[in-house]
């Protein structure tokens, strides 16, 4: 007796096509994106001994700074509110992830015009506040990129938020508050001193 299945239809174009990798697919790009970032970060350390700017660029510098901190820093002060607002029961998860996916963009703009107006201010390389200051500007990229695998993995989720979830996010607001406070106030006592 012959059966009366239907061949399965041929898979389309679109499905034979592999999806993109993307930035937080998995710890191994995260891993990649944060090498990409140590060495951006050499780079731009490599180019400030090397840059002379004159005093016009340097004021012109120090304002893209100063900016490029309050737009950093307070994206990353909102999304840390939208944090404590979920965890005290204000407001739900999705809004929470809702509001850090749209402050990515300010937070790494900002990051990214701290490090490159940064350059141009002439840093001292010999000074221990300064190191400092790169570790702590290294650890808060770094910090970063594993907060949008953390936020992807929190979309994801399909039932209670774990404990070891709850940690992670604890942590990772920890470790970027630190870091933010601290390199604010280096840069203050490098400015006055």
């Amino acid at each position: 007796m012959l059966s009366s299945v239907a061949p399965a239809p041929a898979p389309s174009a679109r499905a034979l096509t592999a999806r993109p990798v993307r930035l937080y697919d998995s710890w191994w790009t995260v891993s990649a994106a944060g090498l990409c970032a140590v060495l951006g970060l050499t780079a731009a350390l490599w180019l400030s001994a090397h840059l002379r700017t004159d005093a016009a660029l340097h004021t012109a510098a120090l304002f893209v700074h100063l900016a490029s901190l309050v737009l950093g820093f307070g994206a990353v002060l909102s999304a840390d509110y939208h944090g404590v607002l979920w965890a005290t029961g204000r407001c739900s998860l999705d809004e929470v992830l809702g509001a850090a996916s749209r402050l990515h963009v300010p937070i790494w703009a900002g990051l990214g015009g701290l490090v490159a107006s940064g350059m141009m201010l002439h840093p001292d390389l010999g000074s221990g506040l300064t190191l400092i200051k790169v570790a702590l500007v290294l650890a808060l990229t770094l910090n970063g990129l594993q907060a949008g695998l953390l936020s992807r993995k929190l979309a994801a989720a399909t039932g209670p938020i774990g404990r070891g979830m709850l940690a992670w996010g604890g942590a990772t607001a920890a470790i970027s508050q630190v870091c933010w406070w601290g390199a604010v106030a280096i840069g203050f006592l490098n400015s006055n001193g």
